[in-house]
């Protein structure tokens, strides 16, 4: 399996996460890891040789042609002429084309590429940086199962997979594809109240965010349901039950299953907003301005405002979590 070739159509941080987990889990070599980008992202191309030791090179057609497997990380909107790059290298045999792209599908990807080209849609998520990652893939028409036991093995190497209809993608994108960002923002509110509470921040912080991870952990390992470990740590009348009480009054649940909902629908219009990858894309007029680079947002944290609405209760005797 080490001498599998594996090709990625572009170097930024998924890629470089895969590549990763490819290479330490020994299911491939770094020489046989290849990688291109435009030259305007040569940066890109360098830390994949000088900390991964990579391959790389400025021609797609060129990695097609030397892999067994093509990972397509560009932007939903390049796909369909990177897609068409690549067809005269792309043969029933070799190499099978993965896409990470969110909304291009495995129909039209399949249109874009020559008659039975084995193609797959792959989707993990950011923690695949730290081989923490939630992955799903999807089958085209004629992928085999020798395929399937590959891109598991692949994406196993970066985390936990699974694999799933394509009309789930929508949904995943919601929930694991999302899902990091909401719980950045619990970890950071969990860390705020300790901070509200004395703790230094770089304390509070730790302790969020190892226990978050400590308890997926337990929901993993225990196969009990989230509900009843929630339960566990309630003592009746205990400190625990009173904090479950304050998050519910603010609808945590609600919050949390319209924000998958919200992010899934978002999903599933930009999908049917993407151009048809059966045709080429046209390139930029060189005598186009460049468009003007979108200033990053600051980070602001959000004050604290007590919520003058919720009722308030009687000072409650100490009793234990």
């Amino acid at each position: 399996m080490s001498s599998l070739r594996i090709g990625f159509i572009g170097a930024g941080n998924m890629a470089q996460a895969l590549a990763k987990g490819l290479i330490s889990s020994g299911l491939a070599k770094p020489q046989n890891v290849m990688a291109s980008c435009p030259p305007t992202d040569q940066h890109l191309l360098q830390q994949m040789k000088q900390s991964l030791g990579c391959t790389t090179t400025h021609d797609n057609r060129e990695v097609a042609s030397n892999s067994d497997v093509v990972v397509v990380c560009v932007k939903p909107t390049i796909v369909g002429r990177v897609l068409q790059e690549l067809r005269p290298c792309v043969t029933p045999d070799s190499p099978l084309v993965t896409s990470v792209a969110l909304g291009v599908t495995l129909s039209s990807m399949e249109a874009a590429l020559p008659p039975e080209a084995r193609v797959m849609r792959i989707m993990p998520n950011t923690p695949a940086l730290v081989q923490l990652g939630a992955s799903v893939f999807t089958r085209g028409t004629h992928t085999t199962s020798e395929d399937a036991e590959l891109t598991q093995k692949m994406l196993s190497a970066v985390g936990q997979c699974d694999e799933v209809p394509e009309t789930f993608l929508d949904a995943v994108t919601g929930l694991s594809g999302a899902g990091p960002a909401y719980m950045y923002l619990v970890v950071e509110a969990l860390a705020d109240g300790g901070v509200r509470m004395g703790l230094p921040r770089n304390l509070a912080q730790r302790l969020a965010a190892q226990t978050m991870m400590g308890a997926a952990k337990m929901v993993l390992s225990t196969g009990k349901h989230p509900g009843q470990l929630k339960d566990e740590v309630c003592s009746p009348g205990g400190c625990t039950i009173q904090g479950v009480q304050v998050l519910e009054d603010a609808g945590l649940r609600s919050a949390l299953i319209s924000a998958v909902h919200t992010a899934a629908a978002a999903s599933l219009t930009m999908g049917r907003k993407q151009p048809t990858t059966s045709a080429p894309l046209s390139p930029p007029s060189p005598t186009a301005s460049p468009p003007t680079p979108a200033q990053p947002t600051p980070h602001r944290r959000a004050p604290f405002f007590p919520p003058a609405a919720r009722p308030q209760r009687a000072p409650q005797p100490f009793a234990p979590f």
